[in-house]
């Protein structure tokens, strides 16, 4: 008997988690030293979790510290395609299930993951964050505990949203819609940089009612494992959400393929997305129905300046975007427009701040930024670097040193580019590199539309401007260079309920995590209308003569 079927209920009003500072002498400081003590100590054995069950294939991945690559933190099972298979026939077997529990008690269950999070698991997943991703405590706390949080319960309120928008009746009709889950399985392919989009992924399809096979990137394992105990601990049910981490190909082809595919959330690299998009439209005939395919992808997002910008503002934008995590945001700033009469202030100025940045493990909190994640980020980002050292038309003069004796260490670095097509003011890099181009001041205009026409992504972007007019042009100009535009601030750092990411072009559907929109497109609507007294005869008033 289900006790709530006689209550309108309202979800509780969300609002954004308190960041913690983790200044020296707090408590927080010290729980969070504590945790990275003792997950230091720990190896992992990480398993695929389907249909609630641990299972080991005996195809075995490592997770180690990008500071410190000797130091193995976990061994963890890859999938193969029995095991996805298996991933796929408890996705839909949990289905009828999941989706028939009412859609309040749904939102509780993430609700309680959220406050499980917020306090006993805090410190827990924030150190996996740094030790197993890279970052430093404050850009933990920032992703893996608030923003995750933020995601959790502003979705529910956004599904009560959903829910409640009905259409209006007329006299003797009541009309009303009925917000199903797609037909089918949602496959969430998440990335390495973030535990709340790792955690969002997979939660926002079955918030809604769906059924998910989840694959983590092989970079990432060590916190998506550790949010399927919370989610687990919360009461999802078995089956709701499936763990299978492994190689794209091995899991995501047998994924494509399956004719129960509904949905697709993923962020990741844009060729892997188009290679998906473009798998999915070759097998299009053979689905039961279209699957909704919603990704974010890659960025080469920019910063540009307008002469009357405050140059110390400009710099620390420079700094805090290009350089934070080590730049492996798709947000980052990865090229900037100067006006040639603030350059030299500028160029002085980065310098100097850049000087002042240590560089070395997440666990000393001094370091403003850490290693790249892997051996492969390792040798793309370095080899951009050395692209810039050996050929015309940009300049490394900043940094431009690297080091993986240890850890995949990178040193923030700017490429000076005379050339506004350099390679690196082109192309997506994902590291500590931003390169930067000196335009003529009079000619603002023709570097707006420049900057709008260089790179295919169109994810972040930032403004810096003390005259409206100028600002307003920018915003004119760049209307579909960003999805995420910023006017005197960093091109980073979005906040779940207030600003929805996502960005177009190459970077993605534009379905925008953190709002409604992003939910809309993991339910299928049914009109229903209700006639009370039907019709008895065929005929219409206009059809008498008389």
């Amino acid at each position: 008997m289900n006790l709530l079927n006689n209550a309108v209920i309202n979800t509780p009003k969300p609002i954004n988690e308190p960041i913690y500072d983790y200044a020296p002498g707090s408590p927080e400081r010290r729980a969070l030293k504590a945790a990275l003590e003792e997950m230091s100590q720990l190896v992992l054995d990480i398993p695929l979790i389907i249909n609630g069950e641990e299972i080991r294939t005996g195809n075995i991945g490592q997770v180690v510290m990008p500071h410190d690559h000797r130091h193995v933190m976990a061994h963890y099972h890859r999938a193969g395609e029995k095991a996805v298979r298996l991933a796929i026939d408890a996705a839909l077997a949990a289905q009828s299930r999941w989706q028939s529990m009412r859609w309040e008690e749904r939102c509780a269950i993430f609700l309680k993951a959220a406050e499980l999070i917020a306090g006993k698991y805090r410190y827990k997943i924030n150190a996996g964050a740094m030790l197993a991703g890279g970052k430093t405590a404050y850009q933990a706390e920032i992703d893996a505990a608030c923003e995750l949080i933020d995601f959790l319960r502003f979705n529910v309120s956004y599904a009560e949203q959903i829910y409640k928008n009905q259409p209006v009746s007329s006299p003797g009709v009541w009309n009303f819609v009925q917000y199903r889950p797609l037909e089918g399985f949602v496959f969430a392919v998440t990335p390495f940089n973030f535990t709340a989009i790792a955690g969002n992924l997979p939660t926002a399809p079955a918030l809604m009612g769906n059924t998910v096979v989840w694959k983590p990137a092989s970079s990432l394992v060590y916190t998506p494992y550790l949010l399927m105990e919370i989610f687990a601990e919360a009461g999802l049910p078995p089956g709701v959400i499936n763990f299978v981490p492994g190689a794209g190909a091995s899991v995501g082809d047998i994924c494509l393929a399956d004719p129960n595919l509904a949905g697709i959330h993923f962020t990741g690299s844009t060729a892997v997305f188009q290679f998906m998009w473009k798998t999915v439209g070759n097998n299009i005939a053979s689905y039961k129905s279209y699957p909704r395919i919603v990704g974010e992808t890659g960025g080469k997002d920019f910063i540009f300046a307008h002469s009357s910008a405050d140059p110390q503002q400009i710099v620390t934008a420079i700094v805090r975007g290009a350089f934070e995590y080590q730049g492996q945001k798709c947000s980052a700033a990865s090229r900037a427009y100067i006006p040639r009469t603030l350059w030299l202030v500028i160029e002085e100025g980065l310098k100097r701040e850049i000087a002042k940045i240590k560089v070395g493990a997440t666990t000393d909190f001094s370091n403003f930024i850490s290693a790249v994640i892997d051996k492969g980020a390792f040798s793309s980002i370095t080899s951009y670097i050395d692209f810039a050292k050996e050929n015309e038309g940009g300049d490394v003069i900043i940094g431009g040193g690297y080091d993986d004796s240890l850890g995949y260490f990178i040193e923030p670095t700017v490429i000076l580019a005379t050339d506004p097509c350099f390679e690196t003011m082109v192309e997506e890099i994902f590291g500590p590199v931003i390169s930067i181009y000196v335009y003529e001041d009079e000619d603002y205009m023709e570097t707006l539309a420049l900057c709008d026409s260089t790179s295919v992504y169109a994810l972040t972007g930032a403004i810096f401007s003390r005259d409206r007019e100028a600002t307003s042009t920018a915003l004119t100009k760049l209307e579909h260079a960003a999805g995420n535009f910023y006017i005197n601030d960093k091109p980073t750092g979005p906040v779940v309920g207030q600003q929805p990411f996502g960005g177009g072009r190459a970077s993605g559907t534009n379905d925008k995590a953190g709002a409604a929109s992003n939910l809309m497109r993991w339910v299928s609507p049914r009109t229903v209308k209700e006639t009370f007294v039907a019709a008895t005869e065929f005929s219409y008033p206009f059809m008498d003569e008389n």
